[in-house]
């Protein structure tokens, strides 16, 4: 069974910076791409970034320029590096890995964590 767990929320002043974490466990062969999503209070989940297994990137433009995505493809690990941090950036933050397989076979699903809450106070 695969699971993601989140890690390195929390809450920081505003202009601080916070490194999230994403690690997936269980039987993965591979993990395509792999994404951080945000949802705040009242609002719908948005996504924040995506990085392709081929390391190509690519960021909400409310994130462009504060946050950088990298994936540890030999830990199976996603990070979220965010600067520069606003109040409006508030939100659970919950990482994606996108078309998942667990074997040799094109059988892929994707998996959600289960969200940290990232808090920036002004």
């Amino acid at each position: 069974q695969v699971q993601l767990v989140e890690s390195g929320g929390g809450t920081v002043q505003a202009g601080g910076s916070l490194r999230l974490s994403c690690a997936a466990s269980g039987s993965i062969f591979r993990i395509d791409d792999w994404a951080w999503y945000r949802q705040a209070p009242g609002k719908h989940r948005e996504l924040v970034a995506r990085i392709t297994s081929e390391g190509n990137t690519r960021y909400v433009d409310s994130a462009k320029g504060r946050f950088s995505n990298s994936r540890d493809n030999d830990k199976d690990s996603l990070y979220l590096q965010m600067n520069t941090l606003k109040p409006e950036d508030t939100a659970v933050y919950y990482c994606k890995a996108e078309r998942l397989g667990t074997d040799r076979s094109l059988r892929a699903h994707d998996y959600w964590g289960q969200g940290t809450q990232v808090t920036v106070s002004s």
